[in-house]
């Protein structure tokens, strides 16, 4: 289970919306300042998107939470985000060069560009129908873990 901590922000129905903080970095090399992240992190700005959590264990408003992602969802989904386009990409220039230059009398670089974007597309309308059946497949989904207790500052 990958844990991160955060702050619920709202509570509406039985969910709960779960601010966490940004991370600039792993921190675990010392290649902290000529890492990748660390300059995405730094251009793009450090700004969070709340999560949503089913509100198992009665949050309210401003509480410090623990949410978790199992690792073995969050491999199944980067997957399938990173690999479907990439994958219809290949396999639709692949069948535009050797099936439409053929069938079509397009010439080869074109039937292969044709392919390619029909593949692409349907890999993104593959992705879209994966992430509507993910959003409620329980797998995909963070979880509320626990609240942590408030410490005096």
């Amino acid at each position: 289970m990958i844990e991160e901590t955060g702050q619920v922000v709202e509570v509406r129905d039985r969910y709960a919306w779960i601010a966490t903080k940004p991370q600039t970095g792993c921190n675990r090399c010392a290649a902290r300042s000529g890492c990748g992240i660390t300059v995405l992190a730094k251009v793009l700005g450090r700004r969070s998107a709340p999560v949503r959590v089913i509100n198992c264990i009665g949050v309210a408003s401003g509480d410090r939470v623990v949410i978790g992602i199992p690792e073995s969802g969050l491999v199944r989904g980067s997957l399938a985000v990173y690999s479907a386009p990439l994958a219809g990409l290949f396999a639709g220039a692949m069948t535009g060069h050797y099936l439409l230059a053929g069938i079509a009398a397009l010439p080869v670089e074109l039937a292969s560009i044709t392919g390619a974007a029909a593949g692409f597309a349907a890999a993104l309308a593959w992705l879209r129908s994966f992430s509507r059946k993910s959003a409620q497949d329980a797998r995909y989904q963070p979880v509320l873990l626990r609240q942590l207790l408030a410490t005096a500052e």
